[in-house]
């Protein structure tokens, strides 16, 4: 099997993330801490949803262990399942893997640990805590690794240098909550230092849909050479509310995390935002939290692919009202028509 850098020099590699928000949609997963306990209590809700993401045209399989940290675990009182709970979560996801032809990824992220004021100290528990993540990651037998939603330059930096320590191939990316991150760089800036330290793959990923995502995607495809990633949220985040967590409902509410429904993105948006990464020249082209499978398997078939649930794909001309061969007794709703 070609791994990843192989994978993409051959054209755009389809990837899929949600997990976190999936499964706390599907009641698996706590809104507020997020962490990832469905891994150990519930793993077959973790590998259907795996399977689906496969089905739905997805080429890598991510270990979900996003927010399975030391820190995270710490908060829940589970800190003892924190070895446990990163393996499992590889095995789950090797073990779909294998029913297709997806690679595996390992996966760090944010700790909210780091603090560019005291960056030395508080970069060695970071550091910590990434080793011990990849390095089971690493024994479990993954083919990249992950490392995502970064708000800063000096923590991403970190990241790679751990997983450079495993020789593995790193894609990292930045959460763009704002215009820069938080340790103020701009994103081609920070992408191109992650350039030159041997990242191979860097981008974005969550906090904005397509709309205000792909310009600053555009920015950072412009700076570096290497293979990019993008990985919006599908919400409609506009220039007034740019990100997620900035968007209120009419009566002023905050929507995130669990308002958000009203603000999804459809089917058609999301494969469209997919043709725009493609055509951006983005190597790496996925969904981050609110994504599901319909998304991706229209951002799939949008690509030109047919994963094995386009079996399923709509097909409106054989509705019994709205189709091409209707009965004469649909003229009892009028109103489903223009």
């Amino acid at each position: 099997m070609s791994g990843i850098l192989e994978r993409l020099n051959k054209g755009v590699v389809l990837g899929a993330e949600g997990y976190l928000f999936e499964l706390e949609r599907r009641g698996y997963v706590q809104a507020g801490p997020f962490v990832p306990e469905v891994v150990l209590d519930n793993p077959e809700a973790v590998k259907q949803l795996h399977r689906e993401f496969l089905r739905a045209g997805a080429e890598v399989m991510v270990a979900f262990t996003y927010y399975a940290h030391k820190e995270k675990m710490r908060t829940i009182g589970r800190e003892k399942d924190l070895e446990p709970l990163n393996r499992n979560a590889i095995r789950l996801a090797r073990e779909v893997a294998k029913e297709g032809d997806a690679l595996v990824a390992g996966n760090i992220c944010n700790t909210w640990v780091y603090d560019p004021a005291n960056p030395e100290e508080s970069g060695k528990v970071v550091r910590d805590m990434y080793y011990e993540q990849i390095k089971w990651a690493t024994e479990e037998g993954v083919d990249f690794i992950i490392s995502e939603t970064n708000d800063y330059l000096g923590e991403a930096l970190i990241g790679l240098e751990v997983i450079k320590e495993f020789n593995l191939p790193a894609m990292v990316t930045f959460a763009s909550t704002s215009d820069q991150t938080i340790d103020g760089y701009t994103f081609d800036v920070a992408c191109k230092r992650l350039e030159d330290n041997g990242c191979e793959i860097v981008g974005l990923n969550c906090s904005r849909g397509p709309e205000t995502f792909l310009p600053l995607m555009q920015q950072v495809r412009s700076a570096v050479k290497c293979y990019t990633a993008a990985q919006p949220v599908p919400y409609h985040t506009h220039a007034d509310q740019p990100t997620f967590q900035s968007l209120k409902d009419a009566h002023g509410n905050r929507a995130f995390p669990v308002g958000l429904d009203p603000f999804l993105c459809t089917r058609f948006e999301m494969a469209n935002f997919a043709v725009e990464a493609r055509d951006m020249d983005v190597n790496y082209i996925g969904i981050c939290c609110g994504g599901a499978p319909h998304h991706v398997r229209a951002m799939a078939e949008a690509l030109g692919r047919k994963p094995e649930a386009s079996r399923y794909s709509p097909d409106i001309s054989l509705h019994p009202i709205l189709g091409t061969h209707v009965k004469e007794n649909t003229s009892n709703f009028k109103n489903w028509k223009d």
